[in-house]
């Protein structure tokens, strides 16, 4: 990255729209793997899909090996109200019948992917669409759901088994930034649909990545919600889980997929404001950025003071 002044200039970026902080610890990152899940809500905004490519292009710059995660659920809910498909939602999934599943397919690999490669590649030849049905690079079994302590079913959607991340590697490896459809293949040759919060979760742990970032459209973790919108800034492992079984609707499984990265390994999980352009580059080449930072269990000294502030 250029200087500026003493202050680290972005590529593109102006530096006004960047906290004023210089951020010498930035080059403890290069040569890291940092996975980032976009949400279709994002994408779905033209300046905040370019916000977002940008902000992937200029980590890469910045000597990082970004890896893109995408959702495509307000895309998908529209392709299936054009069918007059059903649009349904158990446990903050999707119900997806085998009519759905060839929606997602179709909306997810053909059109999301393709706005968001194009997206990026405006910078220049990075970014490689894949799904995780390439190489089976992501496999997966049919997740069971509850709601109420009652089991529903929630049709083809996957929960990943395993995850064969060399084809991500050796795009890495190449200099290319991976852009993948959480799409997976089971083991008995069935096509699942995979929450892309989960999925990034996975090819995190399975990359060693040194951070994960969910982009999401709220603030970060609210302690008390609905009846607060106080968010919790910093919080261990052990804090989330206890808070897990009060989550409901889309913010349970990306914080199931928060929590399991940071029990397998990856550094930090940052759960950032999609709506904010230029969250990415605040969240991870900064310590300054809002929402919320999952961390392990042994890496925060006073979290627990944070978590009991922001919840009293």
């Amino acid at each position: 990255m250029r200087t500026l002044g003493g202050q680290r200039a972005v590529r593109g970026v102006d530096p006004v729209d960047l906290p004023a902080a210089d951020v010498p610890w930035c080059e403890e990152l290069q040569g890291r793997t940092v996975v980032l899940k976009c949400g279709g809500s994002t994408l779905d905004d033209p300046a905040l899909r370019r916000s977002f490519a940008q902000d992937v292009v200029e980590l890469w710059h910045a000597g990082l090996h970004p890896v893109v995660v995408h959702g495509g659920g307000p895309q998908i809910s529209s392709m299936l109200d054009r069918l007059a498909l059903e649009v349904r939602f158990e446990a903050g999934m999707r119900v997806t019948t085998p009519e759905a599943m060839d929606v997602v397919r179709m909306v997810l690999t053909g059109q999301v992917q393709r706005d968001l490669v194009g997206a990026i590649n405006a910078h220049g030849p990075f970014a490689v669409g894949m799904s995780g049905e390439d190489a089976h690079t992501l496999t997966a079994v049919r997740r069971p759901a509850w709601v109420d302590g009652r089991a529903v079913d929630i049709g083809l959607v996957g929960d990943i088994v395993s995850v064969a991340p060399d084809t991500v590697r050796n795009l890495l490896a190449g200099g290319r930034i991976p852009v993948v459809s959480p799409v997976a293949r089971g083991a008995d040759g069935q096509i699942y649909n995979v929450n892309a919060d989960l999925a990034a979760s996975a090819l995190a742990v399975a990359l060693g990545a040194d951070r994960l970032v969910m982009l999401t459209d709220v603030p970060g973790l609210c302690a008390d919600w609905p009846r607060s919108t106080e968010v919790i800034p910093r919080l261990t492992a052990g804090e989330l889980d206890a808070l897990l079984p009060g989550l409901a609707g889309g913010m349970l499984p990306k914080m199931e997929g928060c929590l399991r990265a940071v029990r397998s390994g990856v550094g930090r999980v940052h759960v950032l404001d999609g709506r904010t352009p230029h969250a990415v580059l605040r969240g991870v080449l900064t310590e300054e950025a809002t929402g919320t930072t999952v961390l392990p269990d042994d890496a925060a000294h006073g979290v627990a003071r944070d978590a009991e502030e922001a919840l009293s």
